[in-house]
């Protein structure tokens, strides 16, 4: 059973900067596309970015492309979520997410693709 747990949301004004961590259980990383998703009240659930076992990522968000990096680190089964430039619409609930096939492909940013979640890590953004 794969296990997921994120952490580092947090409260920042507009144009801050957080890193979200998301840990994984033995092997998670090696062997599952894992990939960031948010939820604001009220919305659905929505596809950030996505990064495959071979280091190749996707973002889904074309609000975030130029300021928020997708990075992992298989060795130490973890995920993180550089956020840079943050803007009140990026408020939200993050979730980390784990599914054993491809990241990029046909509706991988859906939430419905992934079998494993975290808890979440909520971040604020005032401006």
């Amino acid at each position: 059973q794969v296990q997921l747990v994120e952490s580092g949301g947090g409260s920042v004004q507009a144009g801050g900067s957080l890193t979200l961590s998301c840990t994984g259980s033995e092997n998670t990383a090696q062997n599952y596309c894992m990939a960031w998703f948010r939820q604001a009240p009220g919305k659905e659930r929505e596809g950030v970015a996505g990064v495959n076992r071979d280091g190749e990522t996707i973002y889904w968000l074309g609000s975030v492309k130029g300021r928020f990096t997708i990075t992992r680190d298989n060795a130490k089964n973890t995920l993180s979520l550089q956020m840079n430039s943050l803007e009140p619409g990026d408020t939200a609930m993050y979730y980390c997410a784990a599914r054993p096939y491809a990241c990029i492909g046909g509706g991988t940013h859906q939430a419905r693709a992934y079998n494993y979640w975290g808890q979440g890590t909520q971040v604020t953004v005032s401006s």
